[in-house]
């Protein structure tokens, strides 16, 4: 069964989530803090459930620290509601984002769909695109003239998602809905800053433009 972290500083909730996904036959492992997350990230889980507010090192803190060597779904849980944080969130790599206080049952659908997602996406197999690009879809890598490209999760989605549909446009508003999530609680501007980004990690090794603009229409994949 599926492995899961959850960190939080709340021991009430910690004790009530590692109860609830037991029973459910996963396997959790728990963290009051960051420190001691770092070192359960040597059992490879399969999500991460992640408290925003904790003393030393923030949520947030801890998401950009680990995103880069860790590809699993990263769920937020946070009292914490403005538009601000959740767009931050996003920013950093996280996947999903829950208020205090929180449906237990709600939660719990979430981490099923995300892990869904996740079990859908290791059964694609290796791509390639070009005489110089490779894409390895079950393991979140993009090689460009044998170099290994670092891409963040939402950086190689929106990849995949154009890549896999080479020559179709997708706008802004429905590349978010299809990488965040249909009831993301975010803003669809973030698609534009990621686009930025994997334009200029491209850029390093390559002179194609592989991502194109439509100018008054959206994205798509060059064929």
């Amino acid at each position: 069964m599926a492995k899961i972290l959850i960190i939080d500083d709340e021991k009430s909730i910690l004790d009530m989530l590692k109860l609830h996904f037991e029973t459910k036959q996963y396997t959790v492992f728990t963290a009051s803090n960051a420190k001691d997350a770092l070192e359960l990230l040597t059992n490879e889980p399969d999500l991460i459930l992640l408290d925003i507010n904790m003393p030393e090192i923030s949520g947030l803190d801890f998401c950009i620290k680990v995103r880069q060597h860790i590809s699993c779904p990263i769920i937020f849980l946070t009292a914490k509601v403005s538009e601000n944080d959740k767009i931050n969130g996003f920013m950093v790599g996280g996947d999903d984002y829950i208020t205090k206080p929180f449906s237990i049952n709600e939660l719990f659908a979430r981490v099923e769909a995300h892990l869904r997602r996740e079990n859908r996406s290791h059964n694609k197999t290796k791509r390639k695109f070009s005489d110089e690009l490779i894409i390895n879809y079950d393991k979140y890598e993009v090689y460009i003239n044998d170099n290994l490209l670092d891409f963040s999760k939402k950086e190689f989605e929106i990849i995949k998602l154009l890549s896999m549909n080479s020559g179709q446009i997708f706008d802004k508003e429905k590349i978010y809905e299809l990488v965040w999530g249909y009831d993301a609680d975010g803003d669809s501007n973030v698609v534009k800053e990621h686009i930025r980004k994997i334009r200029l990690k491209l850029s390093e090794y390559s002179d194609t433009v592989y991502l194109e603009t439509v100018y008054g229409v959206g994205y798509k994949w060059k064929r």
